[in-house]
């Protein structure tokens, strides 16, 4: 469990100790007067999660693709559409070769999980490449104190001395990115980066089994504990809204940070779970277990889309992404969401090995669910 804890504050957590300061804009070579119905797009990664559904949409908008990657990872989503795009091979830790020499429109990092890779390829297209593209975390905002939590907020740019095992992990999570960002705009300049901040990212193509976990334990029924208060709520964002708003953003040139997270009103842990369920016919009993030293002791703590309410995770889902809206952000429905995660995950892009361990793996919470019941039973 404690491995388990780690991958899922590794994808989306992190208080501000200080600000994102901008750069003075640097004169490149490229003209941004671009085609508006076409432009020339560099990825860095692509391969993933996120980046084959930026593919298909900037394909289908008549858009040029070119992506950067180590040429290891087979992508399980859009696989046919990458004959269509050119497909450059390096090594971010030291060979950025392919990128040398070669013009682009735009660029997005999806790849960038050191602040040395952010900086190397930023200093070396800065004059190669219009704008910048980052994709960050939530996970600046770390600590999730308070209630503030727009794009102004301070992020954290150091980890506290004192900080150590999960704590120390996470603030690790949210300073390289945070510090990545801050390299996209002191070489690009604040006109030129667009830096977005995404919530957990769930949808087809998932590489984690968070959110695919809910779907498979609701379709198997029975007795299924919700952690937590009901009236906790959740944030997340579908891959394709994700990537399709980025798109756009290039397309419209819209520079500056935000926060991408949905949906677009407060989502309740509860109301998940039945939106969730809502898509599947299995009989379910839910058992609310709402104390937190219970949680605590069970080590239920974060099981996704939601951390338990510990004061450093309070605000966690609280983003506030007005402005993302306002930026052209829009939603499906989570059911929606579930239809077309449930359909991939049937699919033979998912192994029978995988579908069979989200269950029965040693480290899925359902082989712990029982145990913990039958102690909170006995409690109450």
């Amino acid at each position: 469990m404690k491995k388990n804890r780690r991958e899922f504050l590794g994808m989306g957590l992190a208080l501000g100790l200080t600000s994102i300061v901008e750069a003075s804009p640097v004169k490149s070579i490229i003209d941004y007067k671009w085609n508006d119905k076409k432009l020339k797009i560099l990825i860095l990664g692509g391969t993933s999660f996120l980046g084959p559904h930026q593919i298909a949409y900037a394909l289908d908008r008549g858009h040029e693709v070119t992506t950067f990657t180590r040429g290891k990872t087979i992508p399980s989503v859009h696989q046919k559409l990458f004959p269509k795009v050119e497909q450059l091979v390096g090594d971010r830790e030291d060979n950025l070769e392919a990128l040398k020499n070669r013009t682009w429109d735009v660029v997005i990092d999806n790849s960038g999980r050191k602040t040395k890779w952010t900086e190397d390829t930023a200093q070396l297209l800065k004059d190669q490449v219009g704008y910048y593209m980052y994709t960050s975390s939530i996970s600046v905002y770390y600590p999730y104190y308070g209630e503030d939590f727009s794009e102004d907020r301070s992020v954290v740019l150091e980890v506290p001395k004192e900080a150590e095992g999960d704590a120390k992990y996470t603030y690790e999570y949210g300073v390289m990115k945070a510090n990545s960002e801050l390299a996209t705009i002191n070489h690009f300049g604040a006109d030129r980066s667009i830096i977005v901040r995404p919530s957990l990212i769930v949808g087809p193509g998932d590489r984690t089994d968070r959110f695919p976990y809910w779907l498979a334990r609701l379709e198997k029924g029975g007795d299924i504990i919700i952690p937590g208060d009901r009236n906790e709520v959740v944030q997340y964002i579908d891959v394709r809204d994700l990537a399709e708003w980025m798109i756009r953003l290039l397309e419209n040139k819209s520079a500056g940070t935000y926060n991408a997270s949905g949906p677009c009103f407060p989502m309740t842990t509860n109301a998940f779970v039945h939106g969730v369920h809502a898509c599947y016919n299995s009989p379910v009993n839910y058992i609310q277990i709402d104390d937190l030293n219970f949680l605590k002791d069970n080590e239920i703590i974060g099981i996704q889309p939601w951390v338990i309410q510990l004061p450093e995770y309070a605000g966690m889902s609280k983003s506030d992404n007005g402005r993302a809206i306002a930026a052209g952000l829009q939603f499906r429905p989570l059911a929606e969401t579930v239809m077309a995660t449930k359909e991939w995950w049937y699919s033979n892009a998912i192994t029978q090995e995988r579908r069979d361990n989200i269950l029965n793996g040693e480290r899925s919470f359902m082989n712990r669910e029982k145990d913990i019941l039958t102690k909170w039973k006995a409690r109450k």
